[in-house]
């Protein structure tokens, strides 16, 4: 039986070695000493000189003796990993040369809008922005690791299908899209822009992907926390399409209007031209 100061040094030396966080399930596999293989081929652990139970109670514990450091054991989606707390972050990014990565007004909105509504295709996100997404985004956040096709659409042209990965969860601190806060606490974007320093980069015109829905079967993509307020969202966005279809009327008139009105002055001006030749 291990002591568990010495469990506490042996998972943090194994959490900072690892370089990326670690689940509990593999900081278990650290002190298995007999498994049995499964039908499958599968390794299960018979006997262990610590429980699982065990590992939490000293990770909490690890956790909290963070609190007066400069850094934290955070858990997040993949599992524990220590990480420099972020009112220190200012600080310590000046050890690198390189500047922090830059994400566009756009690229935020799609990855936004794929969190809250996966999966979904990228015609989907298209009617919800308004604007055609661009190739260069999701090949940058399908690079990133951030997105991946989960399935495609049961629909002619069979549109890929987008969920968020754990990778995206991580980068943002998260365990799970329910921590992901709800649309109702979000606050207007043009306040965020001063903190989230995003640039605004012109749409391009891509093709639209066709709807249609399937997912691929063994797809672990959680469902996303605001999926129970989707008929709220479509009355939103359809909300949104009226009011941007009365102001485009409104600018119709308004140029039909000025069209005739251009059109009486220029009779009157060919008739009072006539009249002076006679």
């Amino acid at each position: 039986m291990i002591e568990k100061s010495q469990l506490r040094k042996i998972l943090e030396g194994a959490i900072l070695s690892h370089g990326q966080p670690v689940s509990v399930d593999k900081l278990h596999s650290l002190f298995v000493t007999e498994t049995k293989e499964t039908e499958e081929g599968d390794e299960l652990p018979v006997e262990a000189q610590v429980s699982k139970q065990d590992i939490l109670e000293s990770l909490n514990e690890i956790q909290q003796s963070c609190d007066d450091n400069g850094f934290e054991l955070k858990e997040v989606a993949s599992g524990w990993r220590f990480q420099v707390k972020e009112e220190n972050a200012a600080w310590v990014n000046r050890l690198w040369d390189e500047k922090p990565q830059r994400y566009s007004r756009a690229l935020m909105e799609t990855i936004a809008i794929i969190a809250y509504r996966q999966p979904i295709t990228r015609g989907d996100i298209e009617e919800i922005r308004g604007v055609a997404v661009s190739s260069h985004i999701i090949k940058t956040l399908t690079e990133r690791d951030w997105i991946k096709v989960i399935g495609h659409r049961d629909v002619p042209g069979r549109p890929s299908l987008f969920a968020t990965t754990k990778n995206f969860l991580d980068y943002f601190n998260l365990q799970s899209l329910e921590q992901l806060p709800s649309l109702q606490e979000l606050t207007d974007i043009d306040l965020l822009n001063p903190e989230l320093n995003l640039q605004d980069v012109p749409p391009t015109n891509d093709e639209e992907d066709v709807d249609g829905v399937v997912v691929a079967e063994g797809s672990d993509v959680a469902e996303s926390p605001e999926s129970k307020t989707e008929n709220n969202t479509e009355n939103n966005t359809e909300s949104f399409k009226e009011e941007v279809q009365e102001d485009f009327s409104l600018v119709q008139q308004n140029t039909d209007e000025a069209e005739a009105e251009a059109e009486v002055n220029t009779e009157t001006k060919s008739s009072n031209d006539e009249q002076a030749i006679h």
